[in-house]
């Protein structure tokens, strides 16, 4: 007997449970499905177990930037192992506890892999199901690599369960996860190398920005090769002896970890979307700017698993899995509103952005002002001891309004949400400027940025 419901989710992460939930709540039946323990890359696998880690990076990082300032930090040493305890400590309850308050709700918490068999039909595991609306919140996995070799990789997931962290590190790839976790592993006593195939890394931020991070994760002995291309990976009694080509030259050099941190892709193929009439590509499945397929009315999509204009990150695959089911209960077409949402890489210190980037706006024709500040030596960074950090902000002359803001510094992954916010509610920064800050905090510095 085929079991049928209003809307069954696919994908238990953040963007699925906020569909399911809202759902729920206006009395639809509503099942979820995963084949991995729900909670998602987020919860499980990525954003929040990555800053539990660089948690004791930063503490490491905190006490040799106050050596000969008041603070002796002979002897301190991050230990691995009971750092990767703390972080079960959080991740570990996250599959229990989300399935329980899904099934609190009136959910039915389903297990497997699922797939279309028509256009309003699955199966999981062999079982049939039918729904009226299917919402596609499969996440995404990492981009597959083609050199010879490629399968030595270790993908993030392995790379926030190791038990024990090794000497020589190699991250493929100049993005988020290579980045992050070679500020963490350099501070945990590593020797991380970001081998990336492009000249310009972390292409997303500021350039002028990136260059300054790059510099202090020198100074913390993480080596950058810029415009290489890995030719083979290959195991050998010790490690992995990785060729690569550099400028024209061939090099190789041996590793005992290699993580992969090249891009990830939307995990749709396992789906057989073919089979229920839904377009999609290697960017996502097809849908209109309301989050509906554009080949087949009963499924939407949310999240990395849908082509849209809106970044991978987890705070905006819960608007659109919001937005997704209120278009579904209220048959509507309402369009996500991707304004001034902000992003930032974990590093030490991290790297932030809202708006556009300097030549965006430029390319734009805005008449621009844009006010740099090298806030290095600014009051909240000379307290802790901190020598690099800098803010970019962008700003349209003719309105006085934001169009970007660039940020390097400790703290300031908070600050840009002043901006963001700024951004979302078209503040002049005139208005910004009006606002009373407590003092002496990292947000008092707003002012003299604008």
């Amino acid at each position: 007997m085929t079991r049928s419901y209003d809307l069954i989710v696919i994908g238990a992460g953040m963007a699925g449970v906020s569909a399911a939930n809202k759902c729920a709540s206006q009395g639809w039946n509503v099942a979820i499905v995963d084949a991995l323990p729900y909670g998602g890359t987020c919860a499980l696998r990525g954003c929040d177990p990555k800053k539990i880690l660089r948690r004791g990076a930063e503490i490491i990082d905190s006490a040799r930037l106050m050596r000969g300032k008041g603070i002796d930090d002979e002897g301190l040493s991050l230990n691995w192992t009971d750092l990767m305890k703390h972080k079960h400590g959080f991740t570990d309850p996250v599959p229990r506890n989300m399935e329980g308050s899904l099934a609190g709700n009136g959910i039915d918490t389903l297990h497997g892999l699922a797939r279309f068999t028509d256009k309003t039909s699955i199966e999981i595991d062999g079982t049939p199901y039918h729904a009226t609306h299917f919402l596609i919140a499969t996440g995404a996995r990492p981009r597959p690599l083609e050199f010879p070799g490629h399968e030595h990789l270790v993908d993030s997931t392995d790379f926030l369960d190791l038990e024990i962290l090794p000497p020589r590190i190699m991250f493929v790839g100049g993005g988020f996860i290579s980045f992050e976790f070679a500020h963490i592993s350099a501070r945990a006593g590593s020797a991380p190398v970001i081998v990336d195939r492009g000249a310009r890394p972390l292409k997303a931020f500021d350039p002028d920005l990136v260059e300054l991070l790059i510099t202090r994760g020198t100074g913390v002995g993480i080596e950058l090769q810029r415009s290489t291309t890995i030719t083979a990976i290959e195991q050998t009694p010790t490690g992995y002896q990785v060729s690569v080509e550099r400028s024209g030259q061939a090099e190789s050099r041996e590793f005992d970890l290699i993580v992969h941190g090249a891009g990830r892709t939307p995990d749709l193929s396992s789906l057989d979307l073919d089979a229920a009439g839904v377009a999609w590509d290697e960017r996502g499945v097809h849908v209109a700017a309301h989050l509906q397929s554009t080949t087949n009315p009963a499924v939407y999509a949310a999240g990395d698993s849908a082509n849209t204009p809106g970044m991978p990150l987890t705070p905006v695959a819960v608007f659109e899995g919001k937005v997704a089911a209120s278009n579904m209960l209220k048959r509507i077409t309402a369009v996500p509103d991707y304004a001034g949402v902000p992003t930032a890489v974990f590093t030490i210190p991290e790297l932030a952005r809202v708006g556009m980037l300097e030549q965006e706006a430029r390319d734009e024709g805005i008449d621009l002002d844009v006010r740099y500040s090298d806030t290095s030596g600014w009051y909240s960074n000379y307290r802790i001891g901190e020598t690099t950090a800098a803010a970019k902000i962008l700003i349209d002359r003719s309105s006085d309004r934001i169009v970007g803001a660039h940020l390097l510094g400790p703290e300031y992954g908070e600050l840009i949400n002043f901006l963001a916010l700024a951004m979302k509610l078209d503040l002049t920064t005139r208005q910004l400027k009006s606002m009373t800050t407590a003092y002496p905090t990292v947000g008092s510095d707003l002012g003299s940025m604008l």
